[in-house]
């Protein structure tokens, strides 16, 4: 029982210690983000005062460069630290007081003559030295460095905020904020919503209060290396998708947990069986995902309709939300879809899906005749 103890008080001390680790890389790594912030507000002022001229920057540039490296090492190159000024240019935008509602982009951002930067050089420095604070005090960095790298690729601001926000709330490696990227995470969401809604991802990320919230149009599934065979199986389907589990979570998004597949019940003294159950902890509901090679078929409809109302009736309980049902397709009719499903349907959802990464181009060109209409 002694030596029970010991090891159980062993294992905390050792989880304790890995905990502080971790805490001291991330403040690390957050005081390394808000330093870069600040070394690059300096050379943008230094800019200023020097009358800009690209020969001056780039000769400070690598004049910084030389001296950094020789006192600090590695990390100070001239790439670097334009990219330290570049992240000043990008991030201050936020906190300029008189700030015009359009928004720049990337290029026009990084194509900045001295008078478009002067003034959020001189409302910051105003600012710092009225109430004692840097510009960067102002701003809540969450991320890591090489996220900032990636996220500072991205042209169109809204879009660049929701992947920094996601990336924050679902603590997103850069690998995963990258695949995100990849499968124009928010060209999807966004098609499925106005103008306000376009706008409202940007502002607060996606937020999931109702099932149309977490459905998306289509799924993409290129992970799971399916693409260049010709022909595969609905059971082949489904067990890359087990395969990928952690992957597949990722993209159906926030909430989900795995509960099985091929989930039977019996009703009528027949047996049935569900693809693939999952929960949804924000919606508070089962989610049942059941998937079809070639085109959806209004048999599939009615399929999943019965399967949804066996869990409302039996498995759900009083607290629990209504049960959703999604049916993953490589092809459907959106007018067989509506016709078939009732007026007021928000439990069954049709969704295609791809085997290859989608055109961000197609898709941008998609939402901008969304939000026309």
């Amino acid at each position: 029982m002694e030596q029970i103890q010991k090891i159980d008080l062993g294992e905390k001390i050792e989880h304790l210690i890995e905990e502080a680790r971790k805490r001291t890389i991330t403040a690390v790594n957050t005081a390394m983000v808000y330093t870069y912030y600040e070394i690059g507000r300096m050379i943008v002022e230094d800019e200023q005062q020097g009358n800009y001229r690209a020969n001056y920057g780039k000769a400070v540039i690598r004049q910084l460069s030389n001296r950094l490296t020789r006192k600090f090492g590695k990390g100070f190159s001239e790439r670097n630290i334009e990219q330290m000024r570049q992240f000043y240019v990008i991030y201050s935008q936020r906190i300029q007081i008189f700030q015009t509602p359009s928004r720049k982009s990337l290029k026009e951002e990084n194509s900045a003559t001295p008078s478009r930067i002067s003034p959020i050089s001189q409302t910051l420095s105003a600012e710092s030295s009225q109430k004692g604070q840097t510009a960067s005090d102002k701003l809540h960095f969450t991320l890591s460095w090489s996220h900032y790298l990636k996220l500072m690729r991205i042209e169109n601001p809204d879009e660049r905020r929701f992947y920094e926000i996601e990336a924050t709330e679902n603590n997103w490696s850069l690998r995963e904020l990258q695949r995100q990227f990849d499968s124009s995470l928010y060209e999807r969401l966004a098609l499925s919503k106005d103008k306000k809604g376009v706008k409202s991802l940007a502002q607060k990320g996606q937020i999931i209060e109702k099932p149309e919230d977490m459905v998306k149009d289509p799924y993409v599934l290129e992970f799971l290396g399916l693409k260049e065979l010709p022909q595969y199986s609905e059971s082949e389907l489904e067990q890359r998708l087990i395969d990928h589990l952690q992957t597949f979570l990722l993209e159906l998004g926030k909430g989900f947990t795995f509960v099985g597949r091929q989930v039977r019940f019996t009703f009528d003294e027949q047996h049935f069986r569900v693809d693939l159950v999952f929960y949804n902890r924000l919606l508070r509901a089962f989610v049942l995902i059941d998937l079809k090679r070639g085109t959806l078929k209004h048999q599939d409809l009615g399929q999943m309709q019965m399967y949804v109302n066996y869990y409302d009736r039996f498995v759900k309980t009083e607290e629990e939300n209504p049960t959703i049902g999604i049916l993953l397709c490589t092809d459907k009719s959106d007018a067989m879809v509506e016709i078939t499903l009732p007026k007021d349907n928000n439990q069954i959802f049709a969704s295609k899906y791809q085997t290859y990464l989608p055109s961000k181009e197609e898709l941008q060109k998609l939402i901008e005749e969304n939000i026309s209409k």
